[in-house]
């Protein structure tokens, strides 16, 4: 049975407006938002440390670029006042930022890891987080991707994890970690 200590940080990744532009194509994981609402509602009512990540694209044509609706946070994922956020440049919630620096300063050794898009940001900063000696666990159903190419959504989003899991985190469901809080 999986045991997170109190300690352990949610984090969200680029749960924002942009991720519903029809410009992504056909994702996987219609019910990720519900997952991951509920596994904040839980971080919540145990105070439990929570990272919000935030994308903020460099890229005149992206989605992501602030300044426009897309850059706002999903209504699900909404931060409260107080809820540190991480804003990003690049896929690794790591790089060019002090996210690192919070995290150790919080004592926060284990992250569970939510959000979109698995195969980009959410893989990128789960094996960063993996390598900086975090503990790392992804869920699976709290997670989603796009389409690449001919590679189904489903396809694409269960590869990211199968390269991720065992040496860069530990791949698990939502119900995992719901039971490991009772």
């Amino acid at each position: 049975m999986l045991s997170l200590p109190p300690s352990t940080a949610l984090m969200l990744i680029d749960l924002q407006n942009a991720i519903d532009h029809p410009s992504w194509g056909i994702r996987n994981n219609p019910q990720a938002e519900s997952v991951i609402a509920r596994l904040l509602a839980r971080w919540r009512e145990l105070a439990m440390p929570i990272q919000h990540v935030k994308h903020d694209s460099v890229e005149p044509n992206s989605t992501y670029r602030p300044g426009q609706s897309g850059n706002d946070f999903k209504p699900v994922a909404m931060p409260l006042p107080g809820e540190p956020i991480c804003a990003k440049h690049t896929g690794s919630a790591f790089v060019q930022t002090d996210l690192e620096s919070q995290l150790r300063a919080a004592g926060i050794v284990t992250l569970v890891i939510v959000g979109v898009i698995t195969n980009n940001s959410v893989e990128t900063t789960v094996r960063h987080a993996g390598c900086l000696g975090f503990a790392v666990y992804v869920v699976e159903d709290g997670c989603f991707t796009f389409g690449k190419a001919s590679w189904p959504a489903a396809e694409v989003h269960a590869m990211s994890l199968a390269n991720l899991d065992g040496e860069y985190c530990q791949v698990v469901k939502a119900e995992a970690i719901f039971r490991a809080f009772n």
